[in-house]
């Protein structure tokens, strides 16, 4: 028997690497600025004279995320850039499909930092909680290690983790040049995650300005 590598056949590290940091510079950026920054707003006393505003909860949720998702979009272009000229990592599939995916998978990470913007009361513990829920990200998500190697117990676990289906969609898309029809599995956990944890999020930041 001879084994044959699949869309790496020389094992090039980079190509399997490159594509995954979209999804860890995605997550770790919007949970810890999205979380911060709201804190901070609390910090001031500047969300009192927010709440006062004719403006409702909803409208200053959106305008307090939306500029992180513009540097985010920013930051994953820039990642692919720097994958396709410095480590010639090719890109088989839909780059308009990556970004869409990447606007659900946002949605799920910002919802997270907002969840955590209600549980922290200074930026400090805002920092220290967005740790508690990235590191294990990092470990069970198929980032460093293939989801196949883990444990079992480690694998079921690894289902709760939102990073686990993105990494999946990206290097499928990027590496594999494959399209939606392939990534339903993965599209509608991110898509549960998404209106779970962002809903969660919104109601909890709600019933807190109230």
């Amino acid at each position: 028997m001879r084994t044959q590598v699949w869309y790496n056949p020389d094992l090039v590290s980079a190509y399997y690497m490159i594509p995954a940091l979209i999804g860890m510079i995605l997550q770790f950026l919007t949970v810890i600025l999205t979380a911060t920054a709201i804190v901070r707003e609390r910090e001031r006393g500047t969300i009192e004279q927010l709440i006062v505003t004719p403006i409702r909860s909803w409208e200053l949720v959106v305008g307090k995320l939306a500029p992180y998702v513009m540097i985010a979009f920013v930051d994953t272009v820039e990642i692919l850039f720097a994958g396709v000229l410095i480590f010639n990592v090719p890109i088989n599939g839909s780059l308009a499909l990556l970004l869409l995916l990447s606007a659900l998978f946002l949605i799920t990470t910002l919802g997270l930092g907002l969840l955590i913007s209600t549980l922290a009361n200074t930026q400090q513990e805002a920092i220290l909680t967005s740790f508690f829920f990235q590191l294990p990200s990092i470990f069970l998500s198929g980032f460093f290690f293939p989801l196949a190697a883990m444990p079992l117990v480690l694998q079921w676990a690894s289902y709760a983790i939102p990073l686990r289906y993105f990494l999946i969609i990206v290097r499928a898309i990027v590496l594999k040049g494959v399209g939606a029809e392939a990534l339903w599995p993965e599209i509608i956990a991110l898509s549960i995650f998404a209106v779970v944890i962002m809903g969660s999020a919104a109601l909890r930041f709600r019933k807190r300005l109230d």
